[in-house]
């Protein structure tokens, strides 16, 4: 079984891939920090465009002076590149690209670089005259400027609203994900806890010694329930302390006439796991397998490695009896199986079946 990663490349300060384990790319939108924040990426643009103008000079000879003057001259016509870009970029853009005017936006981008190109041509013939060659030859010469800082806005625009819309596609998935986690997670059914209550009531009439204890064990699945489902992981040692208790009181209710057989082995205290993972198999043995079976046994086993885990339920069952079942009946695995697949995609392996009497339910899950 595969364990799914997360891989992070970052691409000139401005965009982040993300490779998950599913070999697909997903673009993710500007961080917080570094190189995420609009001052930065102000400053990088802005060095960019002063690289860009410089180069020039840069790639003169130092007794080349008549070509330095010319581009000294004409650098006020060429700086408007810069000024086409960040209308395309930072202003015009966001504007139409919210409303998803593409179309409009990459029309609008096109006049404004004829634009541009005319502006320079007439502003350049302006700053060299009388020594000039023309508007045409300026304008001519002013197409790689124009049309690259265009491109450059254009494609920068179109990549931050894509990936503007990425982000909002995430964090609407993240939402409804976070939202349909709590749902699964609260579908512990509430009879068991009132079964309980009843047998903590019937030990206070009888002054059982047990009547102390049970409430305390009940207090401390009810905490666990209210105050650790929210976690995103626990350690593996509470969620079983959280079984065992469980597992207790279902001996206070059932007494001797359910064999209850709880076996734990290996290393639990270095891992941690989904809160809420391991007991709705328990509670549906316990669901399914009294009653009207004869002679109950529910018999649960945990083994943890130390990359893996194998759990184990099996509760007995009788084919020939017949036992009215709620309309919720089989909603518990089914919200299981759905948590299992949103939070250890590639790293579960649950199978359910039915043999030689027993309901059989085992699962093998790879730790994070």
């Amino acid at each position: 079984m595969a364990i799914g990663r997360h891989i992070y490349f970052h691409f000139g300060g401005y965009v982040t891939f993300e490779l998950c384990s599913s070999n697909q790319l997903f673009m993710m939108p500007f961080g917080k920090g570094g190189f995420g924040r609009p001052t930065v990426r102000m400053l990088l643009v802005l060095s960019f465009w002063g690289i860009w103008l410089a180069l020039p000079f840069l790639m003169l000879d130092d007794d080349d002076v008549r070509h330095r003057e010319l581009f000294f001259r004409i650098l006020p016509a060429s700086a408007t590149s810069v000024i086409l870009f960040f209308m395309l970029a930072e202003w015009l853009g966001p504007r139409m690209l919210r409303q998803q005017k593409i179309k409009a936006f990459l029309l609008a981008a096109l006049g404004l670089s004829v634009f541009f190109l005319l502006f320079q041509g007439v502003f350049k013939t302006w700053l060299l005259a009388p020594d000039h060659k023309g508007i045409f030859f300026h304008t001519f010469r002013s197409l790689v400027h124009v049309f690259l800082a265009a491109a450059l806005g254009t494609g920068y625009a179109l990549v931050r609203h894509t990936l503007g819309e990425e982000k909002s596609k995430q964090e609407v998935q993240q939402e409804r994900l976070k939202s349909e986690l709590a749902f699964l997670r609260s579908q512990i059914s509430p009879h068991f806890i009132f079964n309980v209550l009843n047998s903590i009531v019937y030990l206070i009439r009888s002054k059982s010694e047990q009547a102390e204890n049970v409430t305390l064990q009940l207090s401390a699945l009810m905490r666990y329930m209210l105050y650790e489902n929210g976690d995103t992981h626990v350690a593996l040692e509470k969620e079983l302390g959280y079984l065992k208790n469980y597992v207790e009181l279902q001996r206070v209710r059932f007494g001797e006439d359910v064999d209850i057989r709880l076996n734990i082995r290996g290393d639990v205290g270095s891992q941690s796991i989904e809160p809420m993972l391991l007991i709705p198999f328990v509670e549906n043995a316990f669901k399914h397998g009294v009653g009207l079976v004869q002679n109950p046994i529910i018999d649960i086993a945990l083994e943890v490695a130390p990359k893996v885990m194998h759990f184990t339920v099996r509760n007995k069952i009788t084919p020939d009896s017949i036992e009215n079942k709620d309309q919720n009946s089989g909603i518990g695995l089914q919200n299981i199986r759905r948590r299992l697949e949103l939070l250890y995609p590639n790293q579960h392996m649950l199978s359910i079946s039915e043999a030689d009497g027993y309901f059989n339910i085992t699962l093998s899950l790879q730790f994070n």
